[in-house]
């Protein structure tokens, strides 16, 4: 029988993840193409052949997204793959309309399939869109884990940008861990807030090689913490699935891929923010909820913040700078910086948008619905020199720093600033700490 061609359509993360579990040792296919999105200057590359094993001597190319009706065609294409993550309803089915129009089958693969069993008890963190809380959620649930005597080792969804082979694999357990994997900015937000609490995080590109890595850590590894990526269901199969919403986007919970698969299968659900978001909008996610996963349980909580000086805030005009990934595919219109800005009486939010230079200027084109804040972009040098120019170049009085990692330390920023924090707050009962009490008990790690 002859290998049907496929196509993975991916943006450097799901898609070498479902190629790795499902594709790559498996004769009946023939991966012809990876294609990009969302991520800038991922395309016109290769998935190497050190990782795409025997079948693929000479690796497999990486296309623009916007190829794939000319791919389909011109590689005889039978089935393709839609593997990404953070996307409308509508634009899923929109790509599944252009995939079968030029006479291929559109294929989503599920957990089933692409999950990888470990050794150790695992919990996963999800969420329902990007920008919800993710990974303030995995802190708590660590810090719980460590109160009581447990090692435990986070494995954050991958963002992997640069040299696939050098990133196969990946460990950060101190700060100079992100230089020396040559880290871009949206990963360093990541991966900064675990390594300066003393926690040890893997990523990469291989994540059955990480996560047995990860399982033998020379640190030691009670269980495994799956930190996941924008609204993304688990690579590894979670004994317990913890999954976050937002009641600023009420209702996304059930509009975007996959995040409403990882509500489905949440054994717990936060509903956080909600310290700053309507009751109507906390209603609207209570009832999402009871619809799709009625036998979660369900913790209230806050993102409560602080600032290192509010008088660089109050009263003044100030540039906000946010948390990338959020502002762009995650669509939010308020994160930590806003919600500083006017907690500490800020006189005006300044828009960046006419002081903005070259890779920036594309973003806001390509997402104009960002508005009067200004994303943390640096995926590359150019960006973060482009980043830089645009805060130096904004006609403000400070600048209030909304993204989790000390952005001083990578760029040369010449006016006022300060950093914002926050952490997840359980409001009332039940909360994290009853929920792994019992998953601790549950698993015999009382120590």
């Amino acid at each position: 029988m002859a290998k049907r061609n496929v196509i993975i359509i991916g943006a450097a993360g799901r898609d070498f993840h479902n190629f790795n579990t499902y594709f790559r040792d498996n004769e009946l296919y023939n991966v012809v193409a990876f294609t990009a999105a969302q991520i800038p200057d991922i395309d016109d590359r290769k998935y190497p052949a050190e990782l795409a094993g025997r079948l693929y001597p000479s690796g497999i190319p990486i296309y623009a997204e916007s190829e794939l009706p000319k791919l389909i065609k011109e590689l005889e294409v039978s089935d393709c793959v839609f593997a990404y993550s953070d996307v409308p309803y509508q634009r899923v089915m929109s790509v599944s309309a252009i995939v079968n129009a030029a006479g291929a089958n559109f294929i989503l693969l599920g957990w089933n399939e692409t999950m990888v069993k470990s050794t150790k008890p695992v919990i996963a963190v999800g969420a329902i869109r990007t920008g919800c809380g993710k990974s303030q959620t995995s802190r708590r649930v660590i810090e719980i884990l460590m109160e009581k005597g447990l090692k435990v080792v986070a494995v954050r969804h991958p963002m992997p940008y640069g040299n696939l082979v050098e990133q196969k694999v990946q460990r950060f357990a101190v700060v100079d861990d992100l230089k020396k994997h040559k880290c871009t900015v949206e990963e360093m937000e990541e991966y900064e807030p675990h390594v300066v609490r003393g926690n040890v995080i893997y990523a990469g590109v291989d994540y059955e090689a990480i996560l047995r890595a990860a399982e033998n850590d020379p640190d030691g590894c009670d269980v495994v913490l799956w930190d996941g990526g924008n609204n993304d269901f688990p690579f590894y199969r979670p004994d317990l699935m913890i999954t976050v919403t937002d009641p600023h986007r009420a209702g996304h919970e059930l509009k975007y891929y996959p995040g409403e698969v990882t509500l489905r299968i949440a054994d717990a659900v936060v509903i956080n923010k909600m310290d700053s978001a309507s009751p109507e909008d906390i209603q609207i996610v209570r009832e999402s909820i009871e619809k799709v996963a009625p036998m979660a349980v369900v913790i209230d909580g806050a993102s409560p913040i602080k600032v290192d000086n509010p008088e660089i805030i109050k009263g003044k005009r100030v540039l906000v700078v946010e948390d990338g990934p959020t502002l762009t595919h995650g669509e939010m219109k308020i994160g930590a910086g806003i919600v500083a800005a006017r907690k500490f009486g800020a006189a005006e939010l300044v828009d960046p948008r006419p002081f903005t230079v070259g890779k920036l200027s594309e973003t806001f084109a390509i997402y104009p619905n960002i508005g009067t804040l200004l994303p943390a972009m640096g995926y590359g040098e150019q960006q973060l020199k482009d980043l830089e120019k645009t805060i130096n170049n904004t006609d403000c009085d400070a600048v209030v720093i909304g993204t989790p990692i000390d952005l001083n330390r990578i760029i040369n920023i010449k006016k006022p600033n300060t950093r914002v924090y926050y952490d997840l707050q359980e409001i009332g009962n039940p909360n994290l700490y009853d929920v792994l009490d019992d998953f601790v008990k549950k698993h015999g790690l009382v120590k």
